[in-house]
């Protein structure tokens, strides 16, 4: 792997995660303050956040844009893509929230880096480093600590919250190893934005999309607008144009900025308080992306290079 691509790869799936961030301080000034439906909000997002990325890669590349309807077995990978990858991640997290609490969701969708790291291994036929399992475990603390504060009991955890929990960590683990080989021959904005408007409307129609909360006015629309944008189409764009260039064990390992940033961004917008637990959180996080920074060039997993 050419060191200009790893760091590109680093510091995309690294703005990607950040974006995820401020995407979940604005969306909870929706929920908090007009009372907006989570699964509303989510399915909007991919439907118009999607729709975005498709203008933009056919504006860029028409023949390209649409490469994907044209190829019976690229479209079935697209498909696979949008409802195994995204709209799985998308709607179990969701679902996790509602039948738990966000604490529970953060903490259990976290574990995706344990199960990219093993199914890495197992493909691999290798056992994970000494470096790999640090980082691994330091993204989990680090993720439990900001989403709890260090207090267990705000996991309110019930048997379908640990369910649509785990189904969560599995679909972010599929949505970047199912987006990687079609991302390769179309590039980004096509594949996430059809990605996206698939699932979205798969979504949209459970929630009823068409009916828009009461009481919206300019302040939620230009909130609503950074979600879809930059929360939505700019994250998930840059994420996964990110993951081409570096391991999926490290995608997901850099993906846990997402609670950290979230963090950081509440303390300046939202005036919350960063306790000792969110600080601890945030070291373990940073010292995770600073782990798999470090990890030796030309370890990409056989997995990547399907």
């Amino acid at each position: 792997m050419a060191k200009n691509d790893r760091v590109k790869g680093i510091l995309l799936t690294a703005l990607g995660a950040t974006c995820w961030g401020a995407s979940g301080v604005f969306s909870q000034s929706l929920f908090s303050g007009y009372g907006v439906g989570a699964s509303w909000l989510t399915a909007v997002r991919m439907i118009f956040g999607g729709a975005l990325l498709v203008i933009a890669a056919v504006v860029s590349d028409r023949k390209q844009a649409v490469g994907a309807f044209r190829n019976i077995r690229d479209f079935a990978w697209l498909l696979a893509f949008a409802f195994l990858g995204l709209l799985l991640c998308q709607f179990s997290y969701m679902s996790a929230i509602s039948y738990s609490n966000a604490a529970a969701a953060t903490v259990l969708q976290s574990l995706s880096v344990v199960i990219m790291a093993v199914i890495t291994s197992i493909w691999d036929r290798t056992r994970i480093s000494i470096r790999q399992a640090i980082a691994v475990g330091l993204a989990v603390l680090g993720t439990y600590l900001m989403a709890t504060g260090g207090h267990p009991g705000t996991m309110k955890l019930t048997g379908m919250g640990l369910t649509m929990g785990l189904l969560s960590a599995v679909g972010a683990v599929s949505y970047i190893l199912l987006s990687k080989p079609i991302i390769r021959k179309y590039g980004s904005m096509a594949v996430t934005g059809w990605g996206m408007v698939l699932g979205g409307l798969a979504a949209g129609a459970v929630s009823k999309v068409w009916n828009i909360p009461s009481g919206l006015d300019a302040k939620a629309y230009i909130t609503l607008l950074f979600v879809i944008t930059i929360g939505t189409a700019v994250a998930f764009s840059v994420f996964l144009e990110g993951a081409k260039y570096i391991p999926a064990s490290e995608v997901t390992l850099i993906g846990c900025l997402e609670p950290a940033s979230a963090a950081v961004l509440s303390l300046i917008f939202l005036h919350t308080k960063f306790g000792w637990a969110d600080a601890a959180g945030f070291f373990c996080i940073m010292a995770t992306v600073f782990l798999s920074t470090k990890l030796k060039e030309g370890e990409d997993s056989a997995l990547d290079k399907k």
